[in-house]
Formats: structure tokens, sequence, C-alpha cells
């Protein structure tokens, strides 16, 4: 009997020896204006196990311009990002919030609860894919949407009383929605923060667990109650604060492992939870040869797969170049086949 990929990923979850390794292209639209003919070949040979569920709602949100193209795009928040690559999502310059006098006319985008459940559920009915939510919680990085990156930081140092108001505020609106997400047939919910640059947390990881940890036990909790998976993606080096993610029952974290240290991640967290990729794009997608490529991919299979907790994952974004892509998903394949024999 042929395992369905929604299966093939449960059983990763679960490490429950899948037949082969489970995948996922996160795809930017800057690969399909640069590379369309490779996007096209890569998804042919290498369809997805995973999908997102389709971003359907009752009412549309208040937005303006387009998040990919050049120019100014304001999302639902009223965050106005400026983009000057075609393909790829812009930064915010200038913070909605520069004075706490003004926190009450920040406006909650409630549409986004207005899930289409039946639209939503007749996707996940349709596709024997896994399917992740549309919508997730990030409160760190909206709250650097919102403030300005640099405010922020200080607001975390002088930890002003506003601050707790308005992370309470967003943590209350995203707990509301995670619940609207958790009555749909969708197989996991997904919450991100990007927490780490290049070689530690941005925060020291105290401030970390006092302030935000509690919030992710929430939307972990949220999922499970339901009988969803807990997904979560954060960039960087964060090393210290995936205990604490283990502790919290997370099912599978997307993350820089490279810069990590894939071998360390695999004698500390191996079995513990699943690794959702990632390739390194910052270094082997755009500049690696295929003999590197290779090497990396046969490292996380050694260090990190425990006859499960591994998804091949990278993403096709700008600079990357596409036969490393293929080539990565191609790797998987020959390592399934060697494990057949």
């Amino acid at each position: 009997m042929t395992t369905t990929p929604r299966e093939l990923v449960q059983q990763t979850l679960g490490f429950g020896s899948p037949v082969r390794v489970p995948r996922q292209l996160w795809l930017l639209p800057w690969a399909n204006i640069h590379h369309p003919k490779m996007v096209q070949k890569i998804q042919h040979r290498f369809p997805d196990d995973i999908v997102s569920a389709p971003a359907a709602l009752t009412r549309p949100l208040q937005t303006a311009g387009d998040a990919y193209t050049v120019g100014r795009y304001v999302d639902e928040w009223g965050c106005v990002f400026d983009n000057i690559q075609a393909g790829m999502i812009g930064e915010v310059k200038q913070p909605l919030l520069k004075n706490w006098d003004e926190r009450e006319l920040i406006r909650l985008p409630r549409e986004r609860l207005s899930l289409d459940r039946e639209a939503i559920n007749s996707f996940c009915e349709s596709t024997d894919q896994f399917v992740v939510s549309a919508f997730f919680p990030r409160p760190f990085e909206r709250l650097q949407f919102i403030r300005g990156a640099e405010n922020l930081y200080y607001d975390l140092i002088s930890h002003p009383e506003e601050l707790e108001q308005l992370l309470h505020r967003l943590h209350n609106f995203y707990q509301e929605e995670m619940a609207r997400w958790a009555e749909t047939k969708v197989d996991a919910l997904m919450f991100m923060d990007d927490w780490g640059s290049q070689h530690s947390t941005l925060i020291s990881p105290e401030l970390w667990r006092r302030l935000f940890k509690p919030l992710y036990r929430d939307y972990i909790d949220i999922a499970h109650s339901a009988g969803k998976y807990a997904f979560m993606h954060s960039d960087g080096h964060i090393l210290a604060i995936i205990p604490d993610l283990v502790e919290l029952g997370l099912d599978a974290l997307n993350s820089q492992i490279s810069c990590m240290g894939i071998e360390e991640l695999g004698v500390k967290f191996g079995g513990k939870l699943t690794f959702w990729g990632e390739l390194d794009r910052q270094r082997l997608l755009p500049d690696g040869t295929a003999a590197m490529i290779v090497e990396e991919t046969r490292q996380m299979q050694e260090h990190l797969y425990h006859n499960g907790g591994v998804i091949a994952q990278c993403e096709f974004g700008p600079g990357a170049n596409p036969d490393n892509v293929y080539t990565y998903f191609e790797t998987w394949e020959a390592v399934h086949r060697e494990k057949r024999k």
C-alpha cells in the first residue's frame, strides 16, 4: 500500500521510520522571475509533501500594494514595507508606533479571524499532502514592525509597562487566531520569529524565557489540544533556546542548522524534534559546488535522522543557484535508494 505525503510527514514527526524523508520547497516569487524553467523542473521532479492551506477569508484584508513588487506595500496591520527588488519582501523603515501615547491606535487585523472554514476544509480534504496553516503568530517580529527594531531593543532593556500591554494585546489576538485555525482540518499550526544573529540569540535567553517562551507555550498547547502538530520557523543561531522549544513539545523546527553545527544539533536534539530543513542559503545554495551540497545533505541524514526527524526543506530565493536546489533534493532521493538496498 502506497504511503501518502500526509502519512509520510506524520511518520517522520513520530520517528516512525518513513519510507523516505518528506520534502518541501519554499519558493519565493524571485525564483519564478529569474529561473522559471528550473522551478518547473524541480517541482515536477520533487513535488512537495507539505503545503500551506489557502488564506481563505470571508472578509478581505485591508492592505495596499503588492508585497513582492518594487515600491511600497502596506500590510493588514498598517506597517509599511519599502521594497527595492521584485520577487521578495521589503523592509519596514519607519515604525508604526513612535510614541507610546498612540498605542491604542494600533489596529488589530480582525479580518484574519474570518476564516472561510468551508474553503479551507475542502482544500484539506482534496489533497493527500500535509497541510500547514496559512497565517501564523510572530509576536517578536510584529513588535519590531510596530515599534522599529532600535526602539524595541531599548524597550526590552527599559521594560516600560506599555510594552507589556502591547505584547499582551498582540498575544491575545494571536491566540484567538490560532484557535480559529485549530478548528479547521489543517494538520499543523505554525508560528514564527527570527531569534538569532549569526552567532547567538538577539536577546538574552533569560529575557526570552521570561517574555516570549510563555507565548509559544500557549501556541503549542492550542495546537496539541486540537490534535494538530506545532511547527515553528526561526532564522539565525538559536541553539540556546532549542532546549526550551523541545521542553514545550514543539514538533518541527525550521532553522538555519548550518550556522549552529549539524553534528552538535544531532547530539543534543536528534530524536527529540523534527528538523524541518534547511539547507544553508547563506553560503551553500548560492555559491556551493555540487559536491558540497551532497556532503551537507548527507551530514543531515547522518546526524539528524533518527528513524524520522528530518524534512528535506530549502528556500529557493534571491541568489540561490537553481542547480544546487535540484542537487539537494536529488541527493535525498539517492539516500532513500541506498537505505532500501
